[in-house]
């Protein structure tokens, strides 16, 4: 089985039809798919039925690599439990790359050759996907004992008849239901008494038997002979229907068509040469009026290009006093700015000089400094007086100590 292993990596020992082997491979696998009805999978899955090119990379095709992805994991997963592996199936928040190996894995222990890199499966579709899941549903076929092989049709045995120049040979059965059949489709015509022929033939048959061998000479007149075939001819006539199936027909109709196809040819053949007459006639006619009009038009063309040359000066004078003006409006939206910002402060300033309120609270702070003033000053005073009554007291013992003064004085103040 290792040697039904396809090369994946050698391109050059490959047809030009290799490109649309896939194609084959997946309409295969699909027909294995429903052999091992993989409905049942969908079910499960909630998913849609497999198309029959779903698998195969091209770009001709809408691709999904996150969904196909995932079905192709779920695909080989179960393909994987029907050949009687037991295989986890996988979830779309799964390693890639670690759900690759195990499939691989899986696919080599069934002696499969692998021989392409694993980044190969990434995407969910393309060559080596549709090799890994055919694979995988031969082996499940196997598996369940119904190999999938190519349908064999029964052997038909066709009779050909073999014709020898260019005319057919005909029975004498063949003309007599040919002109039965022609008797039944229209009973107007007059059709052959094909079994008064026979007896006649048979008769004549019989007396020429019986008549010695001898020269024999016609005793009838030759006028009356072409007459006689004249007025017979019609009813000898006999019609043989065309097989569609007859390769000299489809001769025919080639060199019918050929004939057609020459004599369109020719027909054609002059029209398109009298076109052809036409249409340089038609260019030399443009072509001189072209030179003409130029030649015309010359000193035109020449002011045209001078005033060209004067509008691209007048243009880059215009770019760059257009630059000087912007710097210039730059500046002067800086001043501007300056400016008001000046006059903000004028304006703050004017109105905290003109405002009164300033003035009221000053006089309000003088006021309570003029009463505490006068608080300070009363305090002052009653300090002073008791100072100096102190003074006095001490005074006033000192000299009652040098004077032996008795304590009890008049006018002193207690």
């Amino acid at each position: 089985m290792a040697e039904d292993g396809r090369r994946g990596g050698e391109e050059e020992d490959r047809g030009p039809g290799a490109v649309h082997e896939m194609f084959v491979v997946m309409e295969n696998l699909l027909e294995k798919l429903k052999m091992l009805r993989y409905e049942e999978l969908l079910v499960r899955h909630n998913m849609k039925p497999l198309t029959r090119h779903y698998f195969v990379s091209s770009p001709y095709l809408v691709a999904n690599p996150g969904q196909q992805f995932f079905m192709f994991s779920v695909v080989a997963a179960w393909l994987l439990n029907a050949a009687g592996r037991s295989f986890t199936e996988p979830q779309e928040s799964d390693e890639p790359n670690a759900t690759i190996s195990n499939i691989l894995a899986e696919l080599r222990s069934f002696g499969v050759r692998v021989d392409f890199p694993p980044s190969k499966l990434k995407s969910g579709s393309g060559e080596y996907v549709c090799y890994v899941l055919d694979r995988l549903a031969e082996e499940a076929l196997k598996k369940r004992g119904a190999p999938f092989k190519r349908p064999s049709y029964p052997t038909e045995s066709t009779e050909e008849e073999e014709l020898q120049g260019d005319e057919a040979e005909l029975t004498l059965s063949k003309v007599e239901e040919d002109l039965v059949e022609e008797a039944e489709e229209d009973e107007e015509e007059d059709v052959m008494d094909l079994d008064a022929l026979k007896l006649r033939s048979s008769h004549t048959e019989q007396e020429s038997r019986l008549k010695p061998e001898e020269i024999l000479e016609s005793t009838v007149d030759a006028a009356e002979w072409s007459l006689e075939v004249e007025r017979v001819l019609p009813q000898l006539k006999v019609t043989i229907r065309t097989d569609n199936k007859d390769w000299r027909i489809h001769v025919d109709q080639m060199h019918q068509h050929r004939d057609g196809i020459n004599s369109s040819l020719q027909d054609a053949k002059g029209h398109l040469d009298k076109l052809q007459e036409d249409i340089s006639k038609t260019l030399e006619k443009v072509s001189s009026r072209e030179k003409y009009i130029n030649n015309q038009l010359e000193g035109l063309i020449q002011q045209y290009r001078s005033a060209q040359a004067q509008l691209r000066e007048v243009k880059e004078r215009y770019q760059q006093a257009s630059g000087g003006v912007t710097e210039r409006t730059r500046v002067l939206a800086e001043i501007s700015e300056e400016l008001e910002k000046v006059k903000q402060e004028m304006e703050e300033r004017g109105s905290s000089m003109s405002d009164g309120a300033p003035v009221v609270r000053i006089k309000q702070s003088v006021t309570r400094l003029r009463q505490e003033t006068q608080q300070m000053e009363v305090r002052m005073g009653v300090v002073e007086h008791s100072l100096l009554q102190a003074k006095l007291k001490e005074k006033s013992n000192m000299t009652r100590d040098m004077h032996h003064v008795p304590d009890s004085v008049p006018g002193h103040f207690s």
